[in-house]
């Protein structure tokens, strides 16, 4: 990226949660990527005026302006097939908050409707720009898995609002998918006590190996954000992760990726791979869902 940018891509930022509060304040601040955008506004379903002088806009506008370019996607998850839609429909390009959709069949429609627009459509995932996954990737490489598992725990979270456990813990999947390839589902089990607020997600999956790992998303009242790992290969063992620093502006390395793609600095196959991954991760998502339905 050259420091001096022949033009500015105009952009509205859709949702101002948590991950819309850190991409206005990535905007507003002189980094390298943020000097190819224009912060323009922001979109929010509540009535907020103005934040640290940004100004809200109605959605109709945004859609309709022509100052406006990209649209950020930060709203919660059942809301974001909708927004892609009407702003590839608009002819913008969509950066989004993962995951991208509730539903494999609605990602692969959507892929193609920026397509068919020449629009970029980019999904945002933040954990693989994580030192912790830096250092995972480095550890298994070469190395030959014979089990592992992965278990994540939170505080509880609304279905409704953010998906199936499967899409709303996709972020682990997508570890699990980026470390070891593609994957099998064998089996899946949903545990639910809703008057308590606990939810118990145990999935197993298979690498192309055939060798089993086995992914849990425990979610309820006072269970602490944090994730446990366990991975054994021919070699050795990897037992939970060291302290390996601090995640820094992990959503500014995701907004310089953006960037790079919307100046046409990602080759085919960089975008066919990704691509691929990440449909593959929704598809074992919604198959999960599935198989844990079928159960009940």
């Amino acid at each position: 990226m050259s420091a001096e940018p022949e033009r500015k891509f105009g952009v509205v930022v859709v949702g101002v949660g948590r991950a819309g509060s850190v991409r206005i304040r990535d905007l507003r601040n002189p980094h390298a990527s943020s000097a190819y955008l224009n912060l323009i506004g922001f979109v929010s379903r509540r009535e907020l005026g103005n934040i640290d002088d940004v100004q809200q806009i109605s959605l109709e506008n945004a859609l309709s302006s022509p100052e406006v370019e990209v649209a950020y996607i930060c709203s919660e998850s059942s809301s974001h097939e909708d927004y892609i839609r009407q702003f590839l429909n608009a002819g913008k390009h969509v950066l989004v908050e993962y995951p991208m959709t509730l539903s494999w069949a609605a990602a692969q429609d959507l892929w193609k409707l920026a397509e068919q627009k020449g629009k970029v459509l980019h999904e945002e995932h933040v954990e693989l720009l994580m030192e912790e996954f830096a250092f995972l990737k480095k550890e298994v490489v070469g190395k030959e898995l014979l089990k592992g598992s992965l278990l994540f725990t939170a505080g509880p979270l609304e279905e409704e609002r953010f998906g199936f456990p499967a899409f709303s813990g996709i972020s682990r999947l997508t570890w699990l998918v980026s470390l070891f390839g593609e994957l099998s589902l064998i089996s899946a089990t949903l545990e639910e006590r809703k008057e308590d607020q606990h939810m118990k997600m145990t999935v197993c999956l298979e690498t192309e190996n055939k060798s089993p790992l086995t992914w849990i998303e425990e979610k309820g009242p006072g269970l602490k954000r944090n994730r446990h790992l366990s991975f054994h290969f021919k070699s050795g063992s990897l037992e939970n992760m060291p302290n390996v620093g601090v995640n820094k502006n992990i959503f500014l390395k995701d907004q310089n990726i953006f960037v790079q793609k919307l100046l046409g600095q990602f080759s085919e196959e960089e975008l066919a791979a990704e691509k691929k991954r990440i449909l593959h991760c929704l598809w074992l998502a919604e198959e999960i869902q599935k198989y844990c339905c079928s159960e009940k």
